[in-house]
């Protein structure tokens, strides 16, 4: 039985959460004696509720801070490829426990301002008490957000689109494209092709016809929902804007599988449709 018919059958039966929570708890031991060291080697650095950081990403505090800082060189080393990153106000769509976010005023810095919005009201209030320097925000699973028409200069997302449904892609994209300035641009990342080895046969059969496949039966927007979207249904999605880049990272045997990146860049107000 494939991976994929395993996960659909916890879904079907109500069992997903419980698997998710012995994930937890069976990385949180596997990892006791690490994270241990790095409380001890990093007294000073403020980390998350434990299940802030798995949910956001995995229960690992190297991973969670001092990889994070690369995360957020390589963010900014894409976003200078196409903006200058000067006096520009860039938003974090969906940053969890701050895992990139508060790295990127020490990493961009130069008059930037920095915001980061995300529907974990628990998240956000630990990233209020505990990161300097960056904005944040609670929004709510509708695609609403507190901000002016064409207010960002940069926005991004890493593995946001991969937790919600169809019309959440489309509902959420239209509210991203509001609040991005004329030339200013989007980052996301999704789930593309290297995920196909995760798909059943009728997933795959969807995919290949450029339909976004979804695996629901969980609160959206939480890390069990998942969402594939193949590159036909996303340049449909982007069909009002310049698509700049779309990376496609091949697969490394026995490591992670990296998502597509998207970066597309919004016409000036006289070009859009």
């Amino acid at each position: 039985m494939k991976r994929g018919q395993i996960s659909n059958l916890l879904r079907q039966f109500g069992l997903i959460y419980l698997t998710d929570w012995l994930r937890f708890y069976i990385q949180s031991y596997q990892n006791r004696k690490i994270n241990r060291d790095f409380r001890k080697n990093n007294p000073d650095v403020k980390l998350p509720p434990d299940y802030l950081i798995y949910e956001s990403f995995q229960i690992n505090y190297q991973k969670y801070y001092t990889d994070s800082i690369d995360s957020a060189q390589w963010l900014a080393d894409y976003f200078k490829k196409h903006i200058e990153l000067k006096d520009k106000k860039i938003l974090d769509w969906g940053c969890g426990p701050g895992r990139v976010i508060r790295h990127l005023p020490k990493v961009i810095g130069n008059g930037c301002e920095f915001y980061g919005t995300d529907y974990n009201s628990k998240s956000i209030e630990w990233c209020s008490e505990n990161i300097p320097g960056v904005h944040f925000n609670t929004n709510s699973l509708d695609a609403k957000l507190p901000y002016s028409d064409n207010f960002f200069d940069v926005i991004y997302g890493i593995s946001i689109f991969t937790h919600l449904s169809e019309q959440m892609h489309f509902d959420w994209y239209k509210e991203l494209f509001r609040i991005i300035k004329p030339q200013g641009i989007m980052f996301l990342t999704t789930q593309g092709d290297n995920f196909k080895i995760k798909l059943t046969d009728s997933e795959i059969e969807a995919y290949n016809q450029n339909k976004l496949v979804v695996r629901g039966n969980v609160k959206e927007g939480h890390r069990t929902f998942s969402a594939f979207q193949p590159k036909g249904f996303m340049e449909h999605l982007f069909a009002n804007v310049q698509i700049l880049e779309h990376v496609e990272t091949k697969a490394e045997q026995g490591k992670w599988l990296p998502q597509d990146i998207w970066i597309v860049k919004k016409y000036p107000a006289s070009n859009n449709q």
